[in-house]
Parts: C-alpha cells; sequence; structure tokens
C-alpha cells in the first residue's frame, strides 16, 4: 500500500470520522502538517482533533498566537498556525518543546520551510466544485508510511461493517500492544479491537522467540476461536460482529465499563465480585476445551498445552529481569541451573494434573461486572487470546492473587475452599489437597514471571507504573512459597530475594 491515501468528497461527517480515527493512533512526538488555501477546512479538522481527542472548550484558530496548547486525556497537543509565521522565528518558538510533550498539528506548514521533521503526516485539503465538499490527500513520511496504511486499512475495515458512520473514542489498554476504541452510533456502540499481527521477535533459546516458546497468540485467530467456544458455553464472552484476521481488526460487543478494578475502588465489596469469576471457572471445569475451535470462513483452530518447558520459560523471567534488577547484575549460570533443577519437576507434574481450560489472564483488568445477567454470566471475560489446556488450578491463582489489587487471606482461602467444595461434589476423586498444592505451586510460577514482567516493563518499556505492583506480587509469591511442597524452592528464593516487606529500589 502505498503511503498516499486520497478521499475524495468528504462533507463534515467524514472529516469527523477520519479525524476520530487519526486520534486512536496519534503518539507524543508527532507531528501533523495541515495544507490547503484558505477555507480548505483546516482549522475545522484541527477543532474536530481536538474535540476527539477529549478536550474541551472552544478551539479558536491560532493566527495570532501562533500556538494553542489542549491537555487532552490521551496527550497534549499543540495546534500552530504558521500562516503570520517569519522563517527565522521558528527556533524561539518552542516547537522542540511542543513535541516533547505531546503530538503539533501545524497549519500553512510551508511557512516553515525545511523547519519540520521529516517524520511526519502530511494532509492536504482542498476545495472542490461542490461547496460543502473537500478532497484530501494524506501523505505519509518516514515512520508514517507504515501508520498511515494501518489507519487507511482500518478505514477500510469499517466501512464494510454496520458501524462506517460511528466515531471512534479511544480506550485505556494494558501493557499489551492491542488498543481499543468504542464505536459510537445514536443507538448502539461496540469496541473496537485494533491488534496487528506480532513479529515472532528474536530466538531466546532453542531457535524459538519468547512467543513460541511459551504460545503466546501473535494473531487474532485464536481471539475469534475461544470467544465463540466460551459463549457456546454460556458465558459472556463478547460477541464477534465483524472481523479480519489477516489485518488484525475486530467489531466486538460492548460490555461496558464496570470493569472489576474500578468497581472495587468504587466500593463494591470483592467478594461479591469473586464469587461469580469463580462460579465463572467452576462452569468452564465442567464444559472442558473441544481439541479444535472452529472459525467461521477459516480453518479449526487447536488450543497449545501449557506444557513445562512454558511453564520455565515464563519463571525464568524473575531469573532475567527481576533478580538483576535486585542486584545490578545478572545471574551467575550455578544459581540458574539451581532455579532450573527446583522448578522442573514440579512444573513438570503440574503439566500434567487436573487439565482443562487455562485462560491465562483471568483477572480484575480482564473482567466486566455484568449485573443485569445472572450467576456466572454476570461476569465479562475480555481477554483470552493465549488460552491453553493446561492445569486448571492457574486461573484461579489469576483471580484470586490479583496482581493489580489487594485481596485478602481470608477471601482468598474462602474462595478456594468455595471452589474445591464445587469440585469435591462433582467428582470423589477430586483432591482438594491436590488441588491447593497445585496452587501453591503455580502461584508461585505465575508471581515469579509477574515480577520478571514488571521488572521488563520499567527497565526496557519505559512503563513505570508497573512498579507499584511489585510489593503485592512479592506477597503473594511469599504465600505461595510456605506451602510444604515447596520447600526445596523456598530456600532459593530465601537466599536470593529480600522479603517482600524489605525490597529495595530496583536498578532500573
Amino acid at each position: 500500500m502505498s503511503a498516499a491515501w486520497s478521499l475524495d468528497g468528504v462533507d463534515l461527517v467524514r472529516l469527523d470520522l477520519l479525524a476520530s480515527r487519526l486520534a486512536l493512533i496519534l503518539q507524543p512526538g508527532d507531528v501533523i502538517a495541515l495544507n490547503g488555501p484558505l477555507g480548505a477546512g483546516k482549522t475545522t479538522f484541527a477543532r474536530a482533533l481536538v474535540t476527539r481527542l477529549g478536550g474541551e472548550g472552544e478551539v479558536p484558530s491560532p493566527t495570532f498566537a501562533l500556538m494553542q496548547r489542549y491537555e487532552t486525556p490521551r496527550l497534549t497537543l499543540t495546534h500552530c498556525d504558521f500562516y503570520r509565521l517569519e522563517p527565522s522565528d521558528l527556533d524561539q518558538l518552542g516547537l522542540d518543546d511542543a513535541l516533547g510533550e505531546g503530538t503539533v498539528l501545524i497549519e500553512w506548514p510551508e511557512r516553515a520551510r525545511n523547519g519540520l521533521p521529516t517524520d511526519r503526516l502530511d494532509i492536504a485539503m482542498d476545495e472542490t466544485a461542490e461547496p460543502h465538499l473537500r478532497r484530501l490527500v494524506l501523505t505519509g513520511h518516514g515512520s508514517w508510511q507504515k501508520r498511515l496504511a494501518r489507519l487507511r486499512a482500518l478505514t477500510e475495515f469499517l466501512d464494510e461493517t454496520p458501524y462506517a458512520e460511528a466515531p471512534t473514542r479511544y480506550l485505556q489498554g494494558d501493557a499489551s500492544t492491542r488498543s481499543y476504541a468504542r464505536l459510537v452510533l445514536p443507538d448502539r456502540t461496540a469496541i473496537l479491537m485494533n491488534s496487528p499481527p506480532q513479529p515472532d521477535g528474536p530466538p531466546i533459546r532453542d531457535g524459538k522467540p519468547y512467543s513460541a516458546l511459551v504460545h503466546l497468540a501473535e494473531n487474532v485467530t485464536p481471539f475469534v476461536a475461544v470467544a465463540g467456544a466460551l459463549r457456546e458455553r454460556g458465558l459472556s464472552a463478547p460477541a464477534i460482529y465483524a472481523f479480519d484476521l489477516a489485518q488484525g481488526f475486530l467489531v466486538l460487543e460492548d460490555l461496558d465499563d464496570l470493569v472489576f478494578g474500578s468497581e472495587v475502588a468504587k466500593g463494591r465489596p470483592l467478594a461479591e465480585l469473586y464469587g461469580p469469576a469463580v462460579d465463572a471457572l467452576l462452569e468452564l471445569f465442567q464444559k472442558p476445551p473441544s481439541e479444535t475451535l472452529s472459525v467461521e470462513g477459516h480453518r479449526p483452530y487447536s488450543l497449545p498445552h501449557y506444557d513445562a518447558d512454558a511453564m520455565l520459560t515464563e519463571a525464568s523471567l524473575l531469573i532475567d529481569w527481576f533478580w538483576p534488577a535486585l542486584h545490578e547484575r545478572d545471574m551467575p549460570a550455578k544459581k540458574r541451573e539451581e532455579f532450573t533443577a527446583l522448578w522442573r519437576p514440579l512444573l513438570e507434574e503440574a503439566a500434567k494434573t487436573d487439565l482443562g481450560w487455562v485462560l491465562r489472564d483471568y483477572h480484575s483488568p480482564n473482567l466486566i461486572w455484568l449485573p443485569d445477567r445472572e450467576d456466572a454470566r454476570r461476569v465479562g471475560i475480555l481477554d483470552f487470546q493465549d488460552a491453553l489446556v493446561g492445569p486448571l488450578a492457574y486461573d484461579m491463582v489469576s483471580l484470586l492473587q490479583d496482581a493489580r489489587l489487594d485481596v485478602p487471606e481470608a477471601l482468598e482461602a474462602g474462595l478456594l475452599a468455595r471452589y474445591c467444595a464445587a469440585r469435591g461434589a462433582h467428582s470423589q476423586h477430586f483432591s482438594s489437597d491436590q488441588f491447593v498444592s497445585l496452587y501453591a505451586t503455580l502461584g508461585a510460577q505465575r508471581n515469579s514471571k509477574i515480577l520478571g514482567i514488571f521488572a521488563r516493563l520499567a527497565k526496557r518499556d519505559g512503563k513505570r507504573g508497573y512498579l507499584a505492583h511489585i510489593p503485592r506480587v512479592a506477597r503473594y509469591l511469599e504465600r505461595d512459597l510456605a506451602h510444604p511442597a515447596l520447600a526445596g524452592l523456598r530456600g532459593w528464593y530465601a537466599r536470593e530475594l529480600p522479603k517482600a516487606g524489605n525490597l529495595p529500589p530496583l536498578a532500573l
């Protein structure tokens, strides 16, 4: 797809739609250059973009002030009008500062001559024979070539759905590369998922990248397949209204905004939410996954198995990222070998015990409260594209040792007992002691992984907000390691990591 994209017959509605979709992909440091004669609609487009970013109030033309700054929930946008700019004044304008803070939108960019970054998006606007219609040509330079191609593909996808005329509202995501937006029509809404296929990344072991070793989804096919299977089992995964597997675009049912974490913050008791969430996992236990899951119009999808190598690779994030952040050096080979030797037999046993659905990220950021539904269907499930066949205890750990919420130990124990009682009533062969031992093992594995992931997000990706959750995760880890079945492992952790209450700042 070329770096240029022409749009003919653009009226005010289509101009606003374009602004709402462009707003989804803007980043700090972006430059948008608006070209065109007086009356072409440059300021109209600027107003639409500020509004779609969530800015409030009037958006005047900045002709005399040259620059107007808007703080929006997404980012800072600086709107510039260079019509009266003298090129010699550009250095004193503070454009570099504005780029460091957010996105810069420039009218009359030609007045800056060669003073603009080469990495930018140009939007040329011109009048047509129809007074209310405009012709637009969007041209991407540098990194904007691929980004413009993605924006065009997104627009063409939406144009083939019932939400072609729906403006988009950005929704805050989590640590993944996926992004979300709400599609809003007068009588209904939906959710747009933008999940470009992910490259495998560099090999880290046996010629395989991390995503392949731990069986992470690299496209949206697993999401579509698992969503359908969960809905067939009566659970509240979102319905899928349209999808493009190759591009990674989906239009989903809007399950609203009552995310578990925000509901707890508003005062809703954890027990009111977590009880039905446990019931949903019991529903999954009673309706185990098929060998293959159907995908409309495509080949079936086979769920991978959560093998010991995958679990060990995840747990090793602790020694790859968290331990070095504590000690300011890489872990010596002997200590790594001891870590692996202690973990492997535990995980080999876990990988073949009490198998069923593992949704993998079954915790508060991915669960929606649906009070108008009944029983386990009151729990909306959002994130399951990395689902596997594995030990059922894993999702109980994800839920009851939530990395982002403090789950009181008494509530955790009570809900774990409730789950075990229901399983025991279903089968006389179920052992609560075995399940609790497996729960502790997988809790230690998952919390080791999360400590490594949070350290990696902070150091590699600059996402330091996750560091605030590390003490909580460390406390869960200590709780798991207290189980008698993990005595050998507990000794290694006691030697290599400080107590959760004594964690020093990480060297990141």
